[in-house]
């Protein structure tokens, strides 16, 4: 029964986490302004990131991911392709065709990409995910096999539903709501590029 209200708590807790707007999020728009699949196949990228750096974490590396340099490293490096990405998508806003230049060709690697290039990500699997992981830990490899499955679920549900929301809805947008929504997205990304770049950058 333990068990049982721990994975309820890991899938109120990772939603809570996966429904904040970020870089994954708008890949989700944008992919899913084309194919209703694209948060399947998003989620599927996250998931090649994600899990590795759970079993990392799981063996003792958390720690690796609180140090200084390594924080400023993904802070400068993710910050910056967050940035690139956005300015992107924002001067393509008007252009529907290019749009989609803005991230990887195949939905799959946007994942990728966005997944590595959000800071956020690894900081809260250094705080909140580590702490997760390790309650996992305490019903043995199976608590932590079943914490996995229900995390990245709960990014399966949520990616998948944004993009075929978006999908679905594609066929009510006007040329205006296109430019507000790849507009906005473009901004998003880049703001949180430049938040994560200060962030690591000391002020004098």
């Amino acid at each position: 029964m333990e068990i049982v209200l721990f994975l309820f708590m890991v899938a109120f807790i990772s939603l809570s986490g996966v429904m904040m707007p970020g870089p994954v999020f708008a890949a989700a728009i944008v992919k899913g302004a084309k194919d209703k699949h694209a948060g399947a196949w998003i989620a599927a990228g996250h998931l090649v990131v994600e899990v590795p750096l759970i079993l990392a974490i799981a063996a003792g590396f958390h720690y690796l991911l609180k140090a200084d340099e390594v924080k400023m490293g993904i802070g400068l490096a993710g910050g910056a392709s967050l940035i690139y990405m956005g300015t992107r998508m924002f001067m393509m806003r008007e252009d529907t065709k290019a749009m989609d230049e803005a991230f990887p060709t195949h939905a799959f690697f946007a994942g990728v990409i966005t997944t590595i290039s959000n800071p956020y990500l690894f900081l809260w699997w250094a705080t909140v995910g580590a702490a997760l992981i390790l309650a996992a830990l305490e019903f043995g490899a199976i608590g932590l096999v079943l914490f996995i499955i229900v995390h990245e679920a709960c990014d399966l549900v949520w990616e998948y539903f944004v993009a075929y929301t978006t999908y679905r809805s594609r066929k009510f947008w006007t040329k205006r709501t296109h430019i507000l929504v790849f507009g906005g997205c473009g901004l998003l990304l880049s703001v949180f590029g430049v938040y994560f770049v200060l962030s690591v950058v000391p002020i004098w």
